[in-house]
């Protein structure tokens, strides 16, 4: 049995991933529509090897009849139109920020809390957290389990994709203008991020941090445990595709580093790969185009009485953003919508 899908953001960077993943896991679709703005409407998307398929406009589009919809247009065109598919009888994936600390919309890891899916019965809503979030609790999650988790310390470094293509096109244009000698001009960033690195991702809050930062802290107590203390630095780096993060961990009880390596050597979503020499460890430039949530630097934390200290890489349009959607929706189908 295949279902009628749309994917809502289809031109942009999170929506064609998300078609190439669909395809990629053989995912049980009968009829899929790409929907965006109607300056998109006509444009031709790849829907796996052999398939392409025609953009149609999100605006003129009548939702009745399709039964799984995943969104990624943006928040703003989210919080419109997500819950008029949802009205018509569809569940909506949708990977904005705007439902996520909805009470009544889960946030949703699969490796991390996929029971909390069928909480979207409620407004048939369910919510795909930020990149930055989904590839520290799934490293987090096997950890927790075995030594509960008091504080986590984190400074990300987000590459450009996450701003979208537009963020991505401005790296490329400044490093090949920089070397030309023509004049760096920001757009999409508020600095220079060629050759460079922005303490600054999403806007800044009344207490000093961006909302970037906020969601790290919001989205893992909802997402593992709302004891959990969290302190985030988000940085964006020139990097195209590929988000790490350096994650410092205290426990509420004592942890010995062979055991952490051996919880995490068999966390579904989690590859280990940490040797103590040159290159024994994975970097965004080598975690592009794979699925994993790569853990490298492990190590004990002596500043504690119980800490871990480790590095963590994941393809950001991939595990943060394209896959995770689309295990939620193979989890929906498998416990829900069968």
């Amino acid at each position: 049995m295949g279902y009628k899908m749309a994917v809502v953001g289809a031109t942009g960077a999170v929506g064609r991933e998300l078609l190439t993943t669909l395809a990629e896991r053989d995912f049980p679709v009968d009829d899929l529509v790409p929907l965006a703005s109607e300056r998109s409407a006509g444009v031709e998307v790849s829907f796996g090897e052999d398939e392409v398929l025609k953009v149609r406009d999100l605006s003129k589009f009548d939702f009745k009849g399709t039964e799984i919809v995943l969104s990624s247009p943006g928040a703003k065109v989210s919080a419109e139109y997500s819950p008029v598919a949802a009205k018509a009888g569809a569940v909506v994936i949708d990977n904005t920020s705007h439902f996520r600390m909805d009470p009544d919309v889960p946030l949703i890891v699969p490796e991390v809390n996929p029971d909390a899916i069928a909480g979207y019965a409620r407004r048939h809503i369910i919510a795909n957290p930020n990149c930055s979030t989904i590839q520290m609790v799934v490293a987090l999650k096997p950890l927790h389990d075995i030594a509960r988790i008091k504080r986590v310390v984190v400074a990300t470094y987000n590459s450009t994709s996450g701003g979208g293509k537009d963020s991505m096109d401005e790296l490329f244009n400044q490093t090949r203008g920089i070397y030309v000698n023509e004049p760096v001009k920001p757009e999409h960033f508020t600095k220079q991020i060629a050759f460079n690195v922005i303490p600054h991702i999403d806007a800044f809050m009344e207490d000093g941090s961006t909302k970037e930062e906020w969601k790290m802290v919001a989205e893992t107590k909802k997402i593992l445990d709302p004891a959990i203390k969290v302190a985030a630095t988000c940085v964006r780096v020139p990097v195209f595709i590929g988000h790490a993060e350096a994650v410092n961990i205290e426990f509420e009880s004592p942890i010995e580093e062979d055991e952490a390596r051996e919880a995490l050597r068999n966390a579904p979503g989690v590859t280990l790969i940490d040797h103590r020499i040159d290159e024994g460890y994975v970097t965004p430039a080598e975690c592009a185009g794979e699925d994993a949530v790569f853990v490298s630097r492990l190590r004990m934390d002596p500043t504690v009485d119980y800490g871990l200290s480790m590095w963590v890489v994941s393809d950001n349009l991939r595990k943060g953003a394209a896959l995770n959607t689309v295990q939620i929706a193979e989890k929906l189908v498998e416990e829900y919508l069968n």
